[in-house]
């Protein structure tokens, strides 16, 4: 039986040790500062948030090339002979990583790749979705297993608040005169991935507490997430009495298994701190 090898990128935002305990191959994205460039993973996320203090600016992020990608597969390869790899990767709508992948594998074997149309902890649940069929089904034909995975991927749903305008702003993804707007009146935008792109598809009014309740009780009542797991999202700084209440709303709801993660460098260099999210799959 050849061996099934599942891979993402850094922008899943899959922590460590869950890639580690389940044998996921993680690509890191890059960042970039004071013209420096650094791996997605190699830097804290504070980081980040200290060079926007220092100079009003936000890191640029970029993707993996795909030179990285050739020299990631093919050590794959090297330490696992004869492995067929299944990539499932970040929306090749928000970057050109899963292109690179696509231009990486051209002379390669038995890898097949997978537009997860998601970011963040969209793109995990697909990820962990995956894990969980493998280990479930450690012979499983790869064809049926991609199939399954392919399946799952219009169902994944993502929606994240920005802790801060300023940093859209910045960005360039809002206007001084709706940064200004939105300030005063205190209204920040929920985030969602439509079709791989990532929309703003409603505004909240208020202090981030009551927004998150919103945000926790409009996402359950739009969609019919599968009650086994959910992942609940957050960048630096978002108050931990906000991480108990949606924590608190998730078991009411009757989740079996919650799983809070950090937001990395992918979303954080544009949402900011304070920010938060949530992420499942429908059933």
């Amino acid at each position: 039986m050849r061996r099934i090898i599942l891979t993402t990128e850094s922008g899943a935002d899959l922590p460590a040790e869950l890639a580690d305990k389940h044998n996921v191959h993680v690509v890191p994205m890059h960042v970039i500062m004071d013209g420096q460039d650094y791996l997605d993973g190699s830097l804290p996320v504070t980081d980040i948030y200290d060079y926007y203090d220092r100079t009003k600016k936000i890191p640029s992020t970029t993707s993996t090339n795909s030179h990285e990608y050739f020299e990631f597969f093919t050590k794959i390869k090297k330490d696992f002979p004869d492995c067929i790899i299944i990539h499932i990767g970040y929306t090749s709508k928000a970057s050109s990583s899963f292109q690179n992948a696509i231009i990486a594998t051209e002379d390669l074997h038995d890898i097949f790749l997978i537009d997860a149309l998601n970011v963040t902890g969209g793109l995990m649940a697909i990820v962990m979705y995956a894990v969980t069929l493998l280990e479930n089904e450690p012979s499983i034909d790869p064809a049926h297993l991609v199939e399954k995975i392919e399946s799952k991927v219009p169902k994944s749903r993502l929606a994240f608040v920005p802790g801060s305008l300023e940093f859209l702003r910045a960005g360039g993804r809002v206007s001084n005169l709706a940064y200004l707007g939105g300030a005063l009146l205190k209204i920040k935008p929920r985030i969602e991935l439509m079709d791989g792109n990532l929309v703003s598809t409603k505004k909240y009014r208020g202090k981030m507490d009551v927004v998150s309740e919103k945000l926790m009780r409009d996402y359950l009542d739009q969609y019919d997430i599968d009650r086994g797991q959910l992942y609940l999202l957050y960048s630096i700084g978002l108050d931990k009495e906000i991480k108990q209440r949606m924590d608190e709303m998730a078991k009411e709801a009757g989740f079996k298994n919650v799983k809070w993660i950090q937001a990395g460098a992918m979303i954080s260099t544009h949402a900011g701190p304070g920010g938060i999210g949530i992420a499942g799959l429908e059933v």
